[in-house]
Parts: structure tokens; sequence; C-alpha cells
């Protein structure tokens, strides 16, 4: 057993009392700190018993999500809603497909409240599985896009006024440069060669911000419940079959626009350096591994998307990248305020990744756009 966890302020039996809040079939034997997430707190919980031995235990972050209850509460009509279509067999290819259930506790609420004010919940473990940071082959990449496809086909009916809008402005690109605005009045941001580079590839772009966002009110592009964060190491991949099996991380599952996975899940899977490599130079979009997702995710997803939303996935992968090289961006000059860092220069070196990769982007378009052609 752990007696301290790193970087954490709760201690093993901390932990176990939390832990036992959500009723546990058996005796809890260990917890270790799990994943690599940028935002929450999260543990995987071990039990002394054969069947469902671990389950996941998370600490939300609440200024990031400042109503946890609603997030919650989505997460509950989701999982319900996609329940209750697994049941009946409205599942493709008969593949196994798992969606993390939400534990409650003793008084069968969907969260526990600790008297420091934190927000704790629990979810099922997606037994057998696995999960990577980058792409390993054309096939791990196809499977990628089939679990985003298979999460959007699941959800496609689901009424986006059921759902609350956890994060407001959230994938909102024009929102994010606005505060980035704000921000440069503030301080005299010319440092290094390497903020000078962010600074101009920012100005020299400002117009894509608003890509999406414009197709939203002119009615091209239509309102759906999303994952809102689809990057590779949220798809869970079962270690026999490698076949994709789950979707985690649904903190963010909202209403949007669908372009904003499909762009950042082709972002994230497309780059096999990685998000945090130091290689940020030798960064580029490898178009075989987009051919790969986008095949995957079509082959489930095709009987939802229309003619302009087959036309905006070039610019929803290009403004993505852009989106989140500007936020790394933007917090590396406010301090690191949102994201976790390691060190005072993390955010900008992720910015780089980001912005090296969005013109690796942009100098491939042709190749990018006649592999959405050839699929549609």
């Amino acid at each position: 057993m752990t007696d301290h966890l790193n970087g954490q302020s709760k201690t093993f039996n901390n932990l176990v009392a939390i832990a036992n809040q959500f009723k546990p079939d058996g005796q809890i034997v260990d917890i270790q700190q799990y994943g690599s997430g940028n935002i929450n707190n999260t543990f995987l919980v071990t039990l002394d018993i054969a069947t469902e031995p671990l389950f996941i235990l998370q600490r939300l972050n609440t200024k990031v999500f400042c109503q946890p209850k609603l997030v919650m509460s989505n997460i509950c009509i989701f999982s319900d809603y996609v329940g209750q279509k697994l049941n009946q067999a409205t599942i493709v290819d008969n593949r196994r497909w798992e969606v993390p259930r939400v534990l409650l506790t003793q008084d069968d609420q969907n969260h526990w409240l600790e008297n420091d004010g934190s927000f704790w919940r629990a979810m099922s473990f997606i037994a057998n599985s696995q999960s990577f940071d980058t792409i390993q082959d054309p096939k791990h990449g196809q499977e990628i896009g089939y679990g985003l496809g298979m999460f959007h086909h699941l959800i496609s009916d689901l009424p986006v006024e059921q759902l609350a809008d956890t994060l407001a402005g959230f994938h909102i690109t024009p929102n994010y440069l606005q505060h980035y605005d704000r921000i440069l009045t503030t301080i005299d941001a010319h440092q290094s060669p390497e903020v000078n580079y962010c600074l101009k590839l920012i100005s020299d772009r400002s117009n894509l911000a608003h890509v999406l966002e414009n197709a939203k009110a002119e009615g091209k592009l239509k309102m759906r419940t999303i994952h809102g964060d689809p990057k590779i190491n949220n798809i869970m991949i079962d270690r026999l079959s490698g076949q994709a099996v789950a979707m985690i991380d649904l903190d963010t599952v909202k209403p949007g626009l669908i372009h904003y996975d499909i762009g950042d899940c082709l972002r994230s899977g497309c780059n096999p350096l990685g998000e945090e490599t130091a290689e940020w130079e030798q960064v580029s979009f490898e178009p075989e591994l987009a051919q790969a997702i986008l095949q995957g995710y079509l082959a489930v997803a095709q009987d939802f998307l229309t003619e302009n939303d087959y036309d905006y996935i070039y610019d929803s992968i290009r403004l993505l990248t852009f989106e989140l090289g500007l936020r790394f961006f933007t917090d590396y000059l406010e301090g690191n305020v949102y994201f976790k860092a390691s060190d005072a220069e993390h955010n900008l070196a992720r910015a780089l990744v980001q912005f090296k990769l969005m013109e690796s982007i942009e100098s491939q378009s042709v190749a990018i756009g006649k592999i959405i052609q050839d699929l549609r």
C-alpha cells in the first residue's frame, strides 16, 4: 500500500475513506495515481475481489469545471441513453463497446463532497484495455477513428437540449483569440525567437479562428452532442483484439459541433511525435494516419454526415490545431494558470508543437483534401 501519493494533498487513508463512499463490493487494497490528464486528479482503486476489481476515483478540477454537478448530470444522461441503445443491440458489427458507468455513493448521489469542498466521483474501469499517447500504426489509427465514429453514432439522435453547456465558450476559437488579445495588451511578449514565432503565426492567421463559428451561424453546420476531448488516450483499445472498446474522460460531453471532435482527433492522432515532444521543429502531420482515422470513423459515421460536414473536415483539423496552440501559448503568457505545467516554459513548448503541426497541415492541404474527397 502507498502511504503517500506524490503531488497530492490526500494521504492514502484519506483516499480510502473517499473511495469507500462509493460502496465498493470488496476491500480496498491499493490506490495509485493513474493516467496523464492535464486537468483532474485521477486514481486507480484496486479491490480484493475477482469481479470488477478496479475502478476509477477522480477529484474534479472545479476551477475548470465550475459547475461540477452539471458535468455529472450530463455524464449520467449520456451513459443512460447509450446504455439503453446498447441493450437494444444498436451496436455495429456486434463488436464489444462499453460506456464507463457512474458509481453512486451510499446515499445514491453521483458524487461526493469532501469537508474541504473538493468534488469527487467514481467510474467503472474498462477492463482488459489500454490507451496510447500516440498512434502505433495505421490499424491502430483506424480503430481510433472507429472509436470516435461509434461514440458519435450512438449519440447522433440524443437531443442536445437535454444537456447543459458545462463549459461555455469551449472550442469557440474566436473567444480564445479575444482573450489572447487582451493578455497581449498587459505584457511585453517579445522575449525569444520561439515567442516571436508564436506571435507572428497567430497574427497571420487570426481570420482562421472564425471558420467553424461562421459556418454554424450560416446554418451549414448544426449543433450535436460531442465528446469535447477525443484525443488518442481517451479511446480505450482492447488488449487482445486491438479494437477500440470505449471512450473515457466524459467531463466535456456537451452540445457542440462534431467538427470540434473530428478536428481534435485528427490533430492529436496524426502527430507521431506526440504533444509533449521536445523536438518541436521535427513535428509533422502524417496523411497516412489521417486516412486511416477517417476510414475507421466513416465506417460507422457516414450515415449522419451531410455534404457540409465533409466540406469542413479539413478546416476543422487546421483550426483545432491552431486553437490548442493558441490556448497553450496564452496560458504560458499568463503564467500557466490553466494547464498543468512542469516548468515555466512547458506550455510554450506545447504551443510550439501545435503551431509546427499546423504549418505541416497547411503544407499538405491538397493531399489531405484528396483523402477526404476520396472517402466521401
